[in-house]
């Protein structure tokens, strides 16, 4: 039902944006507006998200899935008619793209807690892996969709279609079975819960390493591929159409990989998802060169591949080591280090651009991808943490002993 809810509402999300950007541009905006109702849209996310985690781990986390499914479906259906009805303002774009992205802080700690928590641990790996690849598959999906859909229909309706992927989501959502989850005990206030969350975040090296670590890799991918590569493709590639091939091929990366990781279990988990992160700066290499269309096009299915491998370790691993009852609260520390640098990122990337060329900025996002990822191997949690036997760590029920994936019957192990 969860990965259900998450191919509906990605499906339409993603179209969505793309319809706002053309929404923005069809009302008279330029570029520079697109971009604020964009950063209208992150501004909350990123101030929420930590409330979000704490809120998520004192209610049911399904009713609070549900609940931000109703802010982002009433949100996008006011856009919608706004757009549709020709009455739509900058500022009305803006104040509902941040009620979206507000609905979004707390939905993605709750939702990411509720996933967490709704598999055992022998097949953790193997649904992780399922979930991704059906979202990965609906996010491309719905972008390519939506996008054909703005230019037949209109990016008005392509907003209504998301309010109502939202409100069908949130009515699956309703009627998750959460009987497996126990009884949390009441927290002792909101900032409390927040500093036992912290604690929790801060005492384990190999957490706190990663989210640093992404939030420098999520910050020069987004630079990388955001601004620098359409610019590249323009001028060396070919125009939008290569760029757009290199992009499914990424889709197609992502798609292999997560197929991937549901036969592969590998027992290092986190040194092997850590591993593979070195190749999230093959596009920026290629992009800086810049290579041809053809390399460009492997690095982005490498890239592609090598994120779902990272993403599958590191699920298993919060599943297996963060307590059930303050998942949704690590989660929404994970999610704040992973999204705070973007915006910065995005707005530092034309400066960079005329400061040092577009080749040297684009070196420089690949070599920084590059240091995080080898500075975060030097911490001795992120290359000895092994995966656990075969009891559900979301129960609260302690392993008798750590086993290896061996003797959790892996099958197609690759290492």
């Amino acid at each position: 039902m969860l990965t259900a809810a998450a191919v509906v509402t990605n499906l339409g999300s993603h179209g969505a944006l793309i319809a706002a950007a053309f929404a923005v541009l069809e009302s008279g905006g330029d570029g520079g507006d697109v971009g604020l109702v964009a950063a209208a849209r992150t501004l909350p996310l990123v101030l929420f998200l930590l409330i979000g985690g704490a809120v998520a781990d004192r209610l049911p986390r399904h009713r609070v899935m549900v609940a931000a499914n109703t802010l982002n479906c009433l949100s996008q259906a006011v856009f919608a008619v706004l757009v549709l009805t020709g009455e739509a303002r900058l500022w009305q774009m803006m104040l509902l793209s941040a009620l979206g992205g507000t609905g979004q802080a707390f939905f993605n700690p709750a939702a990411e807690g509720m996933l967490l928590s709704s598999v055992t641990a022998e097949q953790a790996g193997r649904a992780f892996a399922l979930f991704r690849f059906a979202s990965q598959g609906a996010t491309m999906t719905g972008a390519a969709v939506g996008g054909a859909l703005v230019a037949v229909i209109g990016p008005g309706w392509v907003l209504a279609v998301d309010a109502a992927a939202f409100a069908i989501a949130g009515a699956m959502r309703a009627f998750l079975d959460v009987s497996h989850i126990p009884d949390r005990e009441p927290g002792h206030g909101m900032l409390a819960d927040l500093r036992d969350g912290w604690r929790e975040f801060v005492g384990r090296p190999w957490l706190w390493a990663i989210v640093v670590q992404f939030s420098l890799v999520n910050a020069v991918i987004v630079a990388a591929d955001a601004v620098y590569g359409p610019q590249v493709a323009r001028d060396h590639l070919g125009g939008a159409g290569p760029w757009g091939v290199a992009l499914a091929l990424f889709g197609a990366g992502n798609a292999v990989g997560a197929l991937l990781m549901t036969r592969w279990k590998p027992r290092r988990l986190l040194f092997v998802g850590v591993l593979c992160v070195f190749p999230f700066a093959l596009p920026s290499a290629a992009l800086a060169v810049p290579a041809p269309i053809a390399v460009l096009c492997v690095s982005m299915f490498v890239s592609g591949m090598s994120i779902e491998v990272f993403g599958v370790s590191w699920m298993t691993a919060l599943h297996q080591e963060i307590p059930e009852e303050k998942l949704s609260r690590v989660s929404a520390y994970d999610w704040f280090g992973s999204v705070s640098m973007v915006p910065l990122a995005a707005a530092l990337a034309g400066p960079a651009e005329s400061a040092f060329g577009r080749p040297a900025a684009l070196w420089g996002c690949a070599g920084l991808c590059v240091a995080a990822t080898a500075a975060v191997l030097c911490i001795r949690d992120v290359r000895t943490l092994t995966r656990w036997g075969t009891k559900p760590v979301a129960l609260g029920e302690p392993d008798a002993e750590p086993r290896s994936a061996d003797a959790e019957g892996a099958v197609g192990r690759l290492g």
